[in-house]
């Protein structure tokens, strides 16, 4: 069921419309079961009994990417006697899809980098899919998966410009400046690698990367802060890297370490600015329900060992096996799972809070992880919006300059079939800290209102076309890179932990990214195996 919100369209009054006009959508929150997380915060072991109990191999605990990682690397393996307990009623963590109105589209992460040689796990996986695949001596990315052009555009000052770097008139000051950092990212890239031949500065997966005394000073300082040690303050170029923090990590310029801020660039295409002869940026795959598209390839394999609508409650070990108490969501009866072994592919502060005897790193690592709330909002519209005569043309993300949102992305924009009549758009909001208990909290439409106000300062036709928005909040969607996370001691520590519980989630890396997560998940399955052969 859902009501329908009459909103004030204040907003329309940018196309001229009368005030008195109003705009009228539906609208819900959607795909997050917030009891549920609630219920491990709040949970007391002690206090439920399992009304089932049985037996297998291995436990994955998670169902995001890192857990289908592992399982999937399991299965390979040959070791099938494994389950994955997911909480939500859909597995993907937060790369999962959804469809509304005419088309599929993402509930969280919506693209994914050609990975390079340092991701040789991700690369593996997408040869397995067809993604990718060797002709004529090179590695050829199957372009129908590819994002179609146009990609990208900016709306600054009062137009729309492609790419999503501001432009930069010829001998001005933010020219300048954007050349500059160009060449501070190379610098610090040889300066840390000085000596080190076989290695490199930065990687994606970051643990591909050498970490020295040099990676320390970047990681113990803010990126703003780094900035302004090397005179670095044009306001277009300080806009466009802490748009790249907020849309990677959920936060900006004033929280992430300078190690982050430079990894964000030199793990992939560098920075160049407007003019410069520099290789062309990495292409990305993307689908209409962005990276869902992966993580449903990734589950139909073990489609039978996964138990969705599973909260895992608490998580025993001892030196005889592990034991795994779980609530099925939907008959409320908890379910005992004794296994050899169970990989927690969870965020940190979970895993602390279902292991029954967290170890020091976990309670270290945990107690120092900062995480960034999101809002997804997937809009159906009756029409396609205008555009205006100037500028660049509609393109697959849309970013205005100075807005508190990430932009939008057209999830039919990859479509080989589009329907003229209607359109669905995609919303990203990194919100801070601060908001993450009125996004539990309130009813959908006042951030519904916020979504639809910020588009309508681009398109005043928006509100009117509007005819249905489904929003999707995260509380902890993302692990904050904050100063101190990537050299954390503790982050080693678990992620070459040994015995009958292990541990596999992005945050290991101290960033969530897909590269991140899936490897942590082939490296847990990895030292499963071992494990079950010493036994």
């Amino acid at each position: 069921m859902t009501r329908r919100a009459a909103l004030a369209a204040g907003v329309g009054a940018l196309a001229g419309c009368r005030r008195s006009d109003r705009t009228t959508y539906d609208g819900a929150w959607i795909g997050a079961a917030l009891s549920r997380g609630h219920r491990v915060r709040d949970h007391a072991p002690t206090v439920v009994a399992a009304a089932a109990q049985r037996r297998c191999d291995v436990v994955v605990a998670g169902g995001g990417i890192a857990g289908l990682a592992c399982a999937r690397a399991l299965a390979r393996s040959g070791i099938d006697d494994f389950v994955l307990l997911e909480m939500e009623d859909h597995v993907g963590g937060n790369s999962r899809g959804h469809t509304l109105g005419p088309s599929r589209c993402p509930l969280g992460a919506h693209y994914l980098p050609v990975p390079g040689a340092d991701a040789h796990e991700v690369r593996e996986l997408l040869f397995d899919l067809g993604l990718l695949r060797h002709e004529g001596g090179r590695t050829v990315a199957d372009e129908r998966h590819l994002c179609h052009s146009p990609q990208e555009r900016l709306f600054f000052d009062g137009a729309w410009h492609e790419g999503l770097l501001p432009p930069a008139a010829p001998g001005s000051p933010a020219l300048r400046q954007y050349r500059a950092f160009a060449q501070e990212v190379e610098r610090v890239r040889r300066a840390l690698t000085a000596g080190l031949p076989t290695q490199r500065a930065f990687a994606l997966p970051t643990q591909r990367a050498a970490w020295t005394d040099g990676h320390r000073v970047l990681d113990a300082q803010t990126f703003a802060a780094w900035l302004r040690q090397h005179a670095l303050d044009d306001a277009q170029l300080l806009w466009w890297l802490d748009y790249a923090c907020r849309d990677d990590y959920g936060a900006g310029l004033s929280d992430v370490s300078a190690w982050a801020g430079l990894q964000y660039f030199a793990s992939r295409h560098g920075f160049a600015a407007p003019g410069d002869d520099v290789p062309e940026r990495d292409p990305v795959f993307t689908w209409p329900e962005g990276n869902a598209w992966l993580a449903e390839r990734l589950a139909a394999p073990a489609q039978e060992r996964v138990l969705a609508s599973h909260t895992v409650l608490q998580v025993d070990e001892d030196r005889h096996g592990a034991r795994v108490l779980a609530l099925d969501e939907r008959t409320q009866q908890a379910v005992r799972i004794d296994a050899k072994a169970v990989v927690l592919a969870l965020p940190l502060f979970v895993a602390r809070r279902v292991l029954r005897t967290p170890m020091p790193a976990l309670r270290a690592a945990a107690g120092r992880s900062r995480y960034a709330p999101w809002l997804v909002a997937n809009m159906h519209l009756g029409a396609p919006l205008l555009e205006r005569a100037q500028g660049a043309p509609a393109a697959w993300d849309n970013v205005r300059y100075g807005a508190p949102s990430l932009g939008y992305v057209s999830a039919q924009h990859q479509s080989l079939r589009m329907d003229a009549q209607a359109s669905v758009l995609t919303a990203y909001w990194a919100l801070p800290e601060s908001e993450r208990a009125a996004l539990a909290r309130d009813d959908w439409r006042p951030w519904a209102r916020r979504v639809v106000e910020d588009l309508a300062v681009a398109h005043p036709d928006l509100p009117h076309k509007l005819r249905r928005i489904e929003l999707m909040r995260y509380g902890h969607a993302m692990r904050v890179p904050v100063p101190g996370a990537r050299g954390d001691p503790a982050l080693g520590a678990l992620a070459r932990a040994v015995g009958r519980v292990l541990f596999a989630h992005a945050d290991l890396s101290a960033y969530s990214v897909f590269e991140e997560a899936y490897t942590h998940g082939v490296r847990a399955a990895a030292s499963v195996a071992a494990l079950l052969r010493r036994r």
